[in-house]
């Protein structure tokens, strides 16, 4: 099984020494986010991501979501956004909006699944961010088997995935959210599935930065 490990209320910087090792190698991390627990492996090793696809028993030709713990990590992952882009994630970020844009063209297809973009998201959670800015860009895809109930704690973890994941942080249980609200901004705004940010507060935000088109996906 594997090893899980609290994470302090004001974890010092040593705490993620171990950590950002493990990563570097290859290791397999689920950690708590807004909603549930998620698998956690760097963007940068590419038989870490092989182990996350292995982990879920997940179909090929879906993409990863990946996670960052602050704005300039997305210079490695996305190419050209729009104009309206970076005023409108000020608004929602950190925050449970994942964003689809162009990805860069260095990336894995495991990550982008010959899409030819990425989602990307700044998480709400302090020590996540504080985590993602010693580690990099890490995936953040749900940490349960494929078709299976997303895990809401460090010992649901264990038990269903602990044989494929190296090291569990334990956050304490995640809240069991609704998963992000997901926008594509590749073109026109659209929402590809429904979340905690509704199409209604998007369409305000944009109309405030100017952008006067309607976002599509909204029922």
């Amino acid at each position: 099984m594997a090893r899980i490990l609290p994470v302090p209320s004001e974890p010092p910087p040593s705490f993620f020494v171990p950590i950002v090792d493990l990563v570097r190698r290859g290791g397999l991390l689920a950690v708590g986010t807004e909603s549930s627990y998620a698998l956690a492996a760097s963007v940068s090793v590419p038989h870490a991501l092989d182990r996350v696809v292995e982990a879920k028993g997940r179909p090929s030709g879906k993409p990863l979501l990946v996670l960052i713990g602050e704005r300039s990590q997305l210079d490695f992952l996305a190419g050209s956004v729009p104009t309206w882009f970076h005023p409108m994630v000020n608004e929602f970020w950190p925050g449970p909006l994942t964003v689809i844009v162009p990805a860069q063209t260095e990336l894995s297809p495991v990550l982008t699944a010959g899409t030819g973009t990425i989602g990307v998201r700044e998480p709400a959670s302090a020590f996540l961010r504080s985590l993602l800015r010693h580690t990099g860009p890490l995936t953040g895809t749900s940490a349960n088997r494929s078709g299976q109930a997303p895990c809401l704690t460090a010992e649901g973890v264990d038990a269903a995935l602990g044989h494929d994941v190296d090291l569990i942080l334990d956050t304490g249980p995640a809240p069991g959210n609704r998963p992000s609200t997901l926008l594509s901004v590749v073109d026109e705004p659209a929402v590809l599935r429904a979340g905690p940010v509704s199409g209604e507060e998007l369409q305000r935000v944009l109309s405030k930065i100017g952008l006067l088109v309607p976002v599509r996906g909204l029922p």
